[in-house]
């Protein structure tokens, strides 16, 4: 195959399943696009022989990442979490560099970043640092995609973040950069999407920015705010596959108890592209011979190769 992406991967927490992901589905990867993986050849050998895989001819691996460290399966420790954060700005000082055309980020474990003194509570959080830029949170797959328009945060902080400006920012931001085929369904705050005020005015903020992003835009590509309760149901669900959620929970539950396995998480409005797989470190099963589910992963790499085709 010519013309493949190079993607750069950052390894995630190496105590956890990346590196299991990585070395598993390395031959499925490659038919994709052109793997870099931002991992040492000591700490690979030393995952490979704890996992008693063999490394796969042609993987491709950047020395000098941080120091080595001895894994320890399903543990949080401080040098997991500097590696992992050291290999994800790797990825991106490649992508930066033009050495590679995309970043896809396997898990982290948030606690042990902590411990390692990142000040940032994931990826969006240090991309948006890194380019000074809004980065949108997109999560889905190709069957729904779901923006978040505030992320982690209190629920009793929201209400407060919606504001006509910052809105008309995101949703111009988010079209401009997600390319939706169809039109975006815009969720309301309150239930029954504050029935006309009775149950909360937030939809009139909301309201009013996808009034200011049509007119920016000179098309009708949002809906009014949808009731979020019945947002997602068979027959709505087929209307849209773009979905715009004003909270973390009221699109990432609907998102998950449909399409779990198989959601990867996207960086939209950045300089370069940055996928990610929507799951965790799974400590629980990390080393003990499990065959994993690499869906998200797959996919994450897929939507980079789609991508580079529009």
């Amino acid at each position: 195959m010519i013309n493949r992406k190079q993607v750069a991967i950052s390894i995630g927490d190496l105590n956890g399943i990346g590196i299991q992901l990585a070395l598993e589905n390395h031959k499925r990867v490659c038919e994709l696009v052109k793997p870099i993986y931002c991992i040492d050849r000591a700490m690979l050998e030393q995952a490979a022989s704890k996992l008693a895989l063999a490394i796969p001819e042609a993987f491709q691996t950047v020395e000098d990442i941080a120091p080595c460290f001895e894994i320890g399966p399903g543990s949080v420790s401080e040098a997991s979490g500097a590696y992992a954060y050291a290999s994800f700005c790797k990825a991106v000082e490649l992508a930066k560099a033009g050495t590679a055309d995309a970043v896809c980020t396997l898990p982290i474990h948030k606690k042990a970043w902590e411990l390692a003194g990142v000040k940032y509570k994931g990826h969006t959080d240090a991309l948006r640092d890194f380019f000074d830029a809004e980065a949108i949170m997109m999560l889905g797959c190709p069957k729904m995609y779901v923006a978040l328009f505030t992320e982690h945060m209190p629920l009793r902080e929201v209400a407060g973040k919606i504001t006509l400006e910052d809105l008309t920012r995101f949703l111009l931001d988010f079209y401009r950069t997600a390319k939706p085929q169809k039109r975006v369904a815009v969720l309301g705050l309150n239930p029954h999407a504050g029935d006309e005020g009775v149950l909360g005015d937030e939809e009139r903020i909301i309201k009013a920015a996808i009034k200011n992003a049509h007119q920016q835009l000179d098309k009708q590509v949002f809906t009014a705010p949808l009731v979020p309760d019945v947002a997602f149901t068979p027959n709505v669900r087929a209307r849209y596959t773009h979905y715009i959620a004003m909270y973390h929970d009221q699109g990432l539950a609907p998102l998950k108890a449909l399409y779990f396995d198989e959601g990867i998480n996207v960086s939209l409005n950045l300089p370069i592209l940055r996928t990610s797989v929507d799951h965790g470190t799974a400590f629980d099963i990390a080393y003990r011979g499990i065959k994993l589910n690499a869906l998200s992963y797959l996919n994450a790499i897929r939507y980079i190769k789609e991508r580079d085709q529009e």
